[in-house]
């Protein structure tokens, strides 16, 4: 029973209510606490400055076939 109880809650925690609770508790912690804030928008900015980085660095750089000298590793 105990366990039929943790799957429901699993459930429910996936997908759009997840994601809908994440957003929600992100949401009252920025209100809430003005130290967040600062931490957010330094965390934030660090992502993006990420992921501009790489975008640009696969753009620029793209992978080759001769990039890969072992296609099968494991020899299967």
């Amino acid at each position: 029973m105990n366990c039929e109880v943790q799957n429901e809650r699993k459930r429910f925690l996936q997908g759009s209510a997840g994601l809908v609770l994440t957003i929600l508790v992100v949401a009252i912690l920025l209100i809430a606490l003005p130290a967040y804030r600062l931490f957010f928008l330094v965390s934030v900015g660090i992502g993006l400055a990420v992921a501009v980085v790489l975008y640009l660095w696969h753009r620029l750089r793209p992978l080759k076939e001769e990039d890969f000298d072992n296609k099968r590793p494991l020899g299967l």
